[in-house]
C-alpha cells in the first residue's frame, strides 16, 4: 500500500515540466488568458458555445508549443495536450458564460436581471 502511496503523484497527473510556476504561467496565465478572451469573443459574437470545442483545441496547441519551445517539454504528448486544452476549455467557457450574462442583462434589461455571476433569470412583475 505504502508504494502505491508514493508512485502516485498529483503534480506529474498536470504537468511536466520539474516547476508548478511554469505550469501556472504558460498554461494558466497565458493559456486561460487567451481561452477567456476567445470565449468573451464567441458570445460577443453570438456564436452557439460549441464552437469553444474547437478554437481550445487549436488553443491547446499552442500552449503545448509553448511548453515544448520555450521550456523543452514534450511536443507530442496527448495527455499533457488534453490537461491543456481541457483547462483552455474550462477558462473558455466561463469567459463564454460572463460575457452572455452581460448581454442579456445590457440588450433586454426590461425583461432580465442579474441571477448571480454566471446567470440571469426573469424580472418579476
Amino acid at each position: 500500500m505504502n508504494e502505491i502511496a508514493t508512485a502516485f503523484s498529483i503534480p506529474e497527473l498536470l504537468y511536466e515540466e520539474g516547476s508548478f510556476g511554469v505550469f501556472a504561467l504558460v498554461t494558466l496565465v497565458l493559456g486561460g488568458g487567451a481561452a477567456w478572451l476567445t470565449g468573451r469573443a464567441i458570445a460577443q459574437t453570438w456564436r452557439r458555445p460549441w464552437q469553444i470545442v474547437a478554437y481550445t483545441l487549436i488553443l491547446g496547441m499552442a500552449v503545448r508549443f509553448i511548453h515544448f519551445s520555450v521550456f523543452g517539454g514534450t511536443l507530442l504528448a496527448p495527455y499533457y495536450y488534453a490537461v491543456d486544452s481541457a483547462i483552455c476549455m474550462g477558462f473558455a467557457f466561463l469567459g463564454f458564460r460572463t460575457a452572455r450574462v452581460a448581454q442579456m442583462i445590457n440588450q433586454y434589461g426590461w425583461i432580465n436581471e442579474a441571477g448571480g455571476l454566471l446567470r440571469w433569470r426573469r424580472k418579476t412583475l
